[in-house]
């Protein structure tokens, strides 16, 4: 395994990031993998070197964090392992239960930090941007947070880059916390944040850490535009997968027939190196600049297996262009 310094920041991670969303409650969707199913997943992981988890409040409502915190407990010591949580999205019915107020963040951080046992997060994230809450407020917060020793270092996920560049500029002007991350969306399927964000996060040495590098599995060539009910107007009752039938998300964000074009390269690239596609896919967004560690959703043990392949993996030149080649831009989807 590698490890790479997170944006300007001296914290070391791995080049891969297990996301744990996928592990939690089934009663908040139903492809999620329950505790018991969820710990050898914590342990392949680390036994391959990985020491960055990724999770949120909101993920299974306070469960993943749940599940998180007591697998890294008893499978490693903290000081090893790098710990990120967001705070934003709903967690409750009360009109303060959810977004970047001041009220929020505070009751959200002793909450994670309940969840998850232990004193501090390494990596506190605002998951997504406030419209209702002045960013003032929001990084004010974010850095008591850090000041009072409940997370290390703050991030960002998907946003304009001109709010980001505002709430760094913010941060600077007035000698507080600055953002050292920004977790957005990114993967062969989806550019758009090669137009603005990439270049920022490169210019002001941000560390970028993708979500959904595979397009929740959209890359790896087992989806079928019949599994989108939205456009065929019935179930996806052959889906390979529960999430390939189910991850309405998903449905919104790809299935287009350009999508599947792209698809059709990764499957092209992947038969010339004699590799998965899940590697191919993951070693193009490896190979791009200033991307720190792509997120990795895992429900098969050969999901992590590729990930760590796909370090080793070396395109070139002929490779990168005919991946990128069928892309056409999209309407900005993930900031909601």
């Amino acid at each position: 395994m590698d490890y790479v310094r997170l944006g300007k920041t001296g914290l070391k991670v791995s080049r891969l990031c297990l996301g744990c969303m996928t592990y939690g409650s089934k009663a908040w969707r139903d492809w999620i993998l329950d505790e018991q199913a969820a710990r050898p997943f914590f342990k392949q992981a680390l036994d391959m070197g990985i020491n960055f988890f990724d999770t949120a409040d909101v993920y299974s409502l306070g469960v993943s964090e749940e599940v998180t915190g007591r697998a890294l407990k008893d499978m490693a010591r903290r000081d090893q392992v790098v710990i990120a949580t967001k705070v934003c999205s709903p967690m409750g019915k009360g009109p303060n239960e959810r977004g970047l107020s001041r009220k929020h963040i505070m009751e959200s951080i002793d909450a994670s930090l309940e969840r998850l046992g232990t004193d501090y997060v390494d990596l506190y994230q605002i998951h997504r941007w406030d419209y209702d809450t002045p960013i003032e407020e929001t990084v004010e917060a974010l850095h008591e947070v850090v000041k009072t020793g409940r997370a290390l270092y703050i991030g960002a996920s998907s946003m304009f880059a001109w709010q980001f560049m505002k709430a760094l500029g913010h941060q600077r002007a007035n000698n507080l916390t600055q953002f050292v991350s920004m977790q957005n969306h990114y993967n062969l399927a989806y550019r758009e944040e090669e137009r603005e964000m990439m270049p920022l996060c490169l210019s002001e040495g941000i560390g970028v850490i993708p979500w959904s590098p595979l397009a929740r599995g959209f890359l790896t060539g087992n989806r079928k535009a019949s599994d989108n009910p939205k456009k065929t107007g019935a179930p996806a009752a052959n889906a390979e997968t529960a999430r390939a039938a189910s991850d309405e998300f998903a449905h919104a964000l790809y299935y287009r027939e350009q999508d599947f074009e792209v698809v059709e390269r990764v499957a092209s690239v992947a038969k010339k190196h004699n590799r998965p596609m899940a590697q191919v896919a993951l070693a193009w967004l490896l190979a791009k600049p200033g991307v720190t560690a792509p997120i990795i959703g895992a429900s098969k043990p050969s999901h992590l297996d590729d990930a760590v392949a796909a370090l080793t993996l070396k395109l070139d030149a002929e490779d990168m262009k005919s991946l990128e080649e069928p892309y056409k831009p999209k309407r900005v989807m993930g900031h909601t």
